[in-house]
Formats: C-alpha cells, structure tokens, sequence
C-alpha cells in the first residue's frame, strides 16, 4: 500500500496504481479523452494534468505512478487554465456544428464544460468527406483530434491492426489501413473503435440516425456461448444501440459484431406476433386461449391414444435457464414421458458425455480468465476468431502481447493459424489418431507428469502400454500432418505448463466426437493440466444458453442439475409433488428415428430449426411429415414452421423478458427486459405455463416471474442453491455455488474428481468413419459457422449483417477449382450420396486440396441436404464434419 494526499486529504491505495485511477478511487473526476481502463496509457490529450508537490511541471496523471507520499492537486486555476488551453488547440481545426449536433460526446461535453466558444472552432463543411462505405459505422476524419485511441484498441484488444498513422508531427493523421474506404479494410466490425471515439469521428450509424437512447439496460448477449455482458440502449420502445459492459468478468468491455450491431431483428417486419393455426394449409390468426385450448387438447387426444411416449419436447438453447426448465418439467408432468432434448445433442453432448464419464462434470473445467494464465493454448477443432470473436481475440492478444504458446488442430488454415507455433493441419476425422499420436509422443520422451499421475490417474500402465501403437511416424500419413510437427505440439503442450485446452465442433461433430473428447482428457491427465489456473479442457459452447438447456434437464437420461433421472428422482418428486416417467426416453435424433417410423405422434420444438439443422435433411424431412402435431415456438416462421408446422406459438426475444443464461464457462448471468415484448408474443416461460394449465396442471406451473422458476431450480439442483438473483445482481456466478456464502467455482477438480480422487485413463481405439471418398464422390467436406452469420440465420439473416456475409459459400483450393476450372464467386452444384445443392465459390488456400469447407446459414442453399447420416455412436451426434461430394459445373 501507499500513502498519498489529494487535495490536502491524505489515503490509501494499491502500490502500482496510477494517479489517474488514485483519483478516480478517491471521488475525483480528472478530465480525459484519450484514456480507457481498458488500453495502456499514453498521455495523448493532455488533459489528465495535476500538480505534484515540489515539482514545478504539471504531470499527466495516466501515466504517471502513485509514490509513497505524493501531495497532489487537481484542479488549482492553474490546472484548469492549462486544460483549457490544451482543449482550444485540439478545438481549432475541429467542426464546430458536430458539438452542437452531438453535446454527448466525451470530447463535445468536455469544451462546453471548459467555457469554449463557437470562435474556438473551425467552420467548414465536412459532410462531403464522411466515409459512409461501412454497413454500422461512418468514418469523419475531419472530427478525429488523435487521441490513438481507436488504433490502440483496435490493436491492443481486437488484434486486427486496421487504423493506422500516416504522415509526421502536426500532419499526422488516423487512416484505415491500405489508405483506402474504411469497408476494404480488414476490419471485422466489432465496433470498439466507434466504442472509444471521443469525438464521433468514427460513429455508430444508429447513433447518427436515433441520438442518445433514453434508457439503457443491462443484459447478456443472445448469441454464442460467451455470454458477453451488454448494455441495451432503447429510445421509444426500440433498441437503438447497444454497448459492452466495461466491467464485465467475461468480455471485459468488448462486443463482436453480432453482439453489438445484430440487434435489428427484434423488430424484423417478418415477425410473428400472434398464435396462428394452420387449418387447409392456411395459417390463421388466433387469440392466446384458443391457442393454449387447441394444443392442449391435441397433445392430450395424442397421448391418450398413443401414449405417453408419443409425445417429445424440444427445449432451446436460445431460451433461458428458467424456460428450459419448464420444458422438461412440462414433458415429464404433463406428458410424463422422458422424450426431451435440445439442440446440444447436435454440437457438445459429446463433450458433456466425455468429461462427466471421465471427471464426473458435463461441464468446462476451467474459465475464460485462464486464457491470460495459461503458458501453452491448444485449439483443437474450433474458429474462435469467427465462431466466439471475443474470446478469439483474448487468445490472439495472449500469444501477440504475453508471448503465450499456440497450437492449432484444424484441417483449415484459420486466422489464428498464422499466430501459431504449431498447426496441425490435419485430414477431416483423424481427431483420434492424432491426439493419441500426441500422447504417445509424450510418453517416448518422457514428458508425462509422473507426481499428478501418482496422485490423481488411474489405469496408467494399460494406457501407456496401449498408447505405444501410436507413435507419430505411423500416424502422420494417415492424419496427413508430419511426424516432427506431432512430437512439437506434444512437447509445447507437455512442456511449457499451465497448458490448455480450448475445443469445438470440429472435435464433436463426428462419428468418434465423444471419443475425441476423451483423447483430451487423457492428454490433460498425463500432463497433470487439470484443477489448476491456466489449464483444463474446455468446450467452447456454440449457443448463448445451450450449457444452460443441457443443464436444466432438456436431455432424456438427466434432470436438471445433470444428474441421472433415476439418481435425482426421489428430490425431484419430493419438490414436484408428481412421479416421474420410468420410461428411456428419445434423444433428438431418435425422435426423428421414431417419427420415421410412426411411434412418434407429436413434437414441440421450441426456438429451434430442426429441419434446417439437422444433417441429412431428407431423413428429418421424412420424419417430420410423419408426425400429427407439430407446434413451433419462435419468433419468426422457420423452414420446420413452413413445411410442417400445425400450430406456431410467437416467443418473445431475449430482449424482452428477464432471465438467467448460462455460459461456456458456467457462469450464470442476470438476462433483463430491454423492451415490452412486440404484438402479442410472450416469453417462452408464460407459453410453457399456459399450455400446462389448459391440460389441467396448472398448479405445477403456477409461476408469477422468472425468478420464481429460478428458485425452484435452487431447490431441485443443490449446486446452484447458492446463486439468487440478488447475488448475480451485479456480475454473474459460476457452479458449483451451493450455499449463500460460497463465491463459486472457477475451477472445477482441484482436489477431486466429483467424489473420487482419481480419474481413469481411457484407451480410444481409431476407427476411420464411413464416409470415404471415391471416384464418384473425390471431396471431403468440412461445415461450419462463419463470422457474420450465425447458425440457422433466424437472427443474423434479418440484420444489415446479410451485407457483410450475404450468403453461404464453397470454399476450394486454387489447385482443385483449377482442376474443375472453377472461376472465383462462380454458382457450382455439390453433390454427395444424400442430395444435392447450388452455392458460389470462394477460392482460397485457408482449405487444402481435397477438400471443402461451407457455411450452413441460409435456407435458400440448405447445405444439410447434402450432409450425411453418420452419428457418434455414443450420444448419436450428427457427423457434420467429413461427408464425401463432388463439384459440378452448372449447364455442362
């Protein structure tokens, strides 16, 4: 600690804090501009000057140190003078109308508070010179005074490197890169310079267009499973805007350009608003009694005949953990049966199944902060740049700015691949041979950590013995990665500890996708990077609440809290006051199987696209066509409505309602409503409670708010016990948190593994999958997300973010679309043994020749009907990632 005196009253503060941040811990407001808790300190404006005594200059207090027994002043007259003065000179060639059309601005408020004049300012007209080139941002370099702060962000936080400085001195000015209109840069539209800019130089378009919103609102991003913390602007009963959340433990004051500028959506013209029937093929408007009256004497007259297992629940990883909740407490009270899924069964049940069989938890070890401590990261089949931008950047900025090691494991060349110092570029579904490969490499030079494996292994002999076969000179030509790059990637992650392990659905997605999982956990076991900062293996999570659905009990074997059914049934029933079903209950993709072949009568299927999803879209389509009922829950009529949908239930967006979700890291965090819900749509919670109570069960469901549900949730899941709204009022906790005074938990086994000290080694055999190429089908192709999309395109697709990303594309290497003399954006047909679709081209060398990579957004391509059958043989994952096609030219 250090003592010092502001303004002759003496305190306290941490050693190595600036007085700049001392001020500000104190009460004092220092005026700033180019200064950002989030950026390293510069001293740009000027602005930050104090007096300390007995020094005769003024000292900028960003950059300079707190020291023991500092007197400081802040505002003496000389000071302010001082301020003045230096806001005049960044005044006078700045225009003059942009402050009195924008008071608010940081730059604007700090001359109208310091007494300058319309003659402090230039006057000319620089309209003509805005760059307007970008779809969310207008660039007006007339207005930038060169705080850097646009560039230092974009730099120190994003790691894009798009803003530059050109020219010396006085001339010196802030350019995108490649001196060109800002939308040909490399920018990805994050937004954090517009975030910054004191001045409006670079400025949000809705800003521009709405003004300051009326109010703001605290919530969490609706989109992948970061679960970024942002602040919802809203003029009119509208969002106009929406910002990070500077102190929030998960994107620490940063947005993608999903989270950020995505929102438009909401109020979508195409929005369904009011339940609709659909009689003769025609939807037809009605009122909410009627609705809740049709489908609950549907499902009833279905499941009397049929029944109780006729019936099947879909909950959605876009619904919060209380709606999810009543999903399966509705399929298991009122239809009592155990079918009940989501949409995790399609992406990371593998990784839930992996890790609870292997360290008793469905869930990631560790959190995103670990990305700061970890020596050694492994990227193991995931895009975090693209697919969790913020967390990408976090990873980018570990290796650019802590020197953090980086391997790669993914059969494309993506972006962070160009940061790493390994990447194995692996054939698509070789996971298990390479990751063992990896393994026997650090067991041949001795890099295992005998002291953890003594105390927390167990199985270790039969596995080393096992892991002998294979050694990285046999693996190599079948992964198609060079023995030497193995054995560096096996030393890296053995070696420079804490190591580890972020992984995605090009882990999961196949037929060995839980398997894959496992090999993980054994490479973490044998290295003893498990229970430890820096360390772990963690999913990253594709949805904003998919963790949370999983968790709640949206899954036919586990309630909610991921216990087993028969396991947690005696506590359940207790709190229920209802026995619970004593049937196996469906995954997803048996309900397809049982709806193909007629067992399956109804489906409801809440915020989730099951045709459009699901691989191999002839079988769902089959499948679908079967089922007497089909009730659709969302926002918008998707391709399951259009085809197949008897009733379609209009849900409100996360925006609207109030909630918890719960991230990647399980971390569970406070989702507030921004705005009354559009027309007559309701939250998926209050639909769930309607239809029970026209079925007669009323009471079970006889809710009055979302926190309600939640601690009901508290009652049933002994590990969130601890987390009320109250407490997750300001920033959210992570399981386990079983009483009110436990912090939660950062890290999972520490010191156990759920009730056991040790965890088993598992022996993976690898089995190739079954889709082989052939002369007919000479192509692997990969699937993926990208960027500016997000699955299913029900959101992004209704944004201006369709003008970044318009549509899905075929990547292919230089070498195969010379082959088949493909042009660049060139419209090809693939086809593969299940179907058939139309998409451009992209050509670029991010893919290896012999195979393809594509996007899955849109509905008009609907890549799906092309994707094959396979499944994991565990959880019964869809085989997403290796499906055997060839590319046609169009007319020839």
């Amino acid at each position: 600690m250090v003592r010092a005196k502001f303004n002759g009253t003496e305190m306290s503060f941490n050693a190595g804090i600036s007085i700049l941040a001392a001020a500000r811990e104190a009460g004092l407001e220092i005026p700033t501009i180019c200064n950002d808790e989030r950026l390293k300190a510069v001293g740009a404006c000027r602005l930050c000057l104090v007096g300390i005594r007995g020094e005769k200059q003024l000292a900028m207090s960003c950059t300079r140190t707190l020291e023991d027994g500092m007197e400081i002043e802040t505002h003496s007259a000389e000071i302010e003078r001082a301020r003045r003065m230096n806001l005049r000179m960044l005044a006078k060639n700045y225009p003059y109308d942009a402050v009195s059309r924008f008071p608010d601005k940081d730059f604007h408020r700090l001359t109208l508070k310091y007494g300058l004049k319309r003659e402090d300012f230039a006057d000319f007209d620089h309209q003509a010179q805005i760059d307007r080139s970008h779809v969310y941002m207008d660039v007006d370099m007339t207005r930038c005074i060169n705080c850097y702060k646009c560039r230092r962000i974009c730099d120190e936080v994003q790691g894009q490197f798009v803003w530059r400085a050109a020219g010396r001195g006085a001339a010196t000015r802030i350019v995108p890169e490649m001196f060109d209109a800002f939308a040909k840069s490399g920018c990805v539209s994050c937004g954090a310079c517009a975030d910054v800019c004191p001045t409006g130089a670079i400025e949000d378009k809705k800003y521009v267009q709405y003004g300051e919103p009326a109010a703001w609102t605290k919530t969490v991003c609706p989109y992948c499973g970061t679960g970024c913390e942002m602040n919802v602007g809203t003029s009119h009963g509208r969002i106009v805007q929406i910002r990070p959340v500077r102190e929030s433990p998960v994107n620490h004051g940063h947005l993608c350009v999903k989270g950020r500028y995505a929102f438009d959506f909401v109020h979508s013209d195409d929005r369904v608003t009011e339940p609709m029937i659909r009689e003769n093929g025609d939807w037809r408007k009605v009122d909410w009694a009627t609705a809740f009256r049709y489908t609950a004497d549907r499902l009833g007259a279905i499941v009397s005949r049929n029944g109780a297992d006729s019936a099947a629940v879909l909950g959605s990883a876009r619904a919060t953990n209380e709606e999810n909740y009543l999903a399966q407490k509705f399929a298991r009270v009122c239809l009592e049966t155990n079918n009940v899924d989501n949409c995790a069964r399609v992406c990371h049940t593998p990784s839930a199944a992996a890790l609870k069989l292997m360290l008793s938890t469905g869930a990631a070890t560790n959190s995103f902060r670990d990305i700061e401590r970890a020596e050694t990261i492994m990227i193991c089949g995931a895009n975090p740049t693209e697919n969790h931008p913020i967390l990408g950047a976090r990873i980018k900025q570990a290796v650019l700015r802590n020197k953090t090691r980086l391997i790669v494991i993914d059969p494309r060349r993506i972006e962070l691949a160009r940061y790493a110092d390994v990447h194995l570029q692996l054939k698509p579904g070789t996971n298990i041979a390479l990751l063992n490969s990896i393994a026997c490499a650090i067991f041949e030079e001795e890099l295992v950590d005998h002291e953890f494996i003594a105390a927390r292994v167990e199985d270790f002999d039969k596995y080393r013995e096992f892991i002998a076969e294979f050694q990285p000179e046999k693996m190599a030509d079948i992964c198609g990665v060079k023995a030497g790059a193995i054995r560096e990637a096996a030393r890296l992650y053995a070696s420079s500890k804490p190591s580890m392990c972020v992984h995605g659905l090009g882990t999961t997605e196949h037929t060995q996708g839980t398997e894959g999982v496992m090999c993980l956990v054994n490479l973490a076991l044998i290295t003893g990077n498990l229970g430890k900062p820096g360390t772990g293996v963690n999913p990253l999570r594709g949805q904003n609440n998919v963790q949370g659905a999983a968790q709640m009990g949206c899954d036919p074997g586990i309630l909610t809290g991921s216990i087993a059914v028969e396991e947690g049934r005696a506590l359940f029933e207790s709190v229920w006051g209802r026995e619970l079903p004593r049937t196996k209950g469906l995954s997803q993709l048996q309900m397809m199987d049982a709806a193909r072949d007629v067992r399956l009568k109804a489906l409801w299927t809440i915020g989730y696209d099951v045709f459009l999803t699901n691989a191999n879209a002839a079988a769902t389509e089959r499948a679908l066509g079967n089922l007497e009922l089909v009730i659709v829950q969302d926002m918008f009529l998707n391709e399951t409505a259009k085809k197949f949908g008897h009733v379609f239930l209009p849900a409100a967006s996360s925006f609207e309602k109030d909630g918890t979700f719960m991230n990647g890291e399980r971390r569970i965090s406070r989702v507030r409503k921004a705005i009354e819900p559009l027309g007559d749509s309701k939250s998926d919670w209050e639909i769930i409670c309607g239809v029970a109570a026209a079925m007669g069960h009323g009471q079970y469901f006889s809710f009055r708010s979302a926190e309600e549900i939640w601690n009901e949730i508290r009652l049933v899941w002994p590990g969130s016990y601890g987390i009320t709204y109250e407490r997750i009022e300001d920033r959210g906790l992570q399981w386990n948190c079983p009483d009110l005074d436990h912090p939660g938990t950062e890290i999972l086994h520490g010191e156990k593994f759920g009730r056991e000290t040790k965890a088993s080694l598992k022996r993976i055999r690898y089995n190739p999958t079954f889709e082989k190429t052939s002369p007919d089908f000479p192509l692997l192709l990969n699937t993926g997300r990208t960027l500016y999309q997000f699955n299913a395109g029900t959101m992004t697709l209704r944004t201006k973010n369709r003008e970044l990303r318009p549509f899905d594309l075929l990547s292919i290497s230089p070498a195969d679309a010379a082959r088949l003399n493909i042009a660049d954006s060139e419209v090809v047909r693939v086809k593969s043994l299940y179907g058939e679709v139309e998409m451009p081209v992209e050509i670029t060398d991010k893919v290896t020749a012999g195979e393809l990579f594509a996007t899955f957004h849109n509905p008009e391509i609907f890549l799906n009907r092309i994707t094959s059958p396979n499944r994991d043989r565990f959880v019964q994952t869809p085989e997403y990632k290796v499906t055997a096609v060839r590319v046609e030219k169009i007319g020839v």
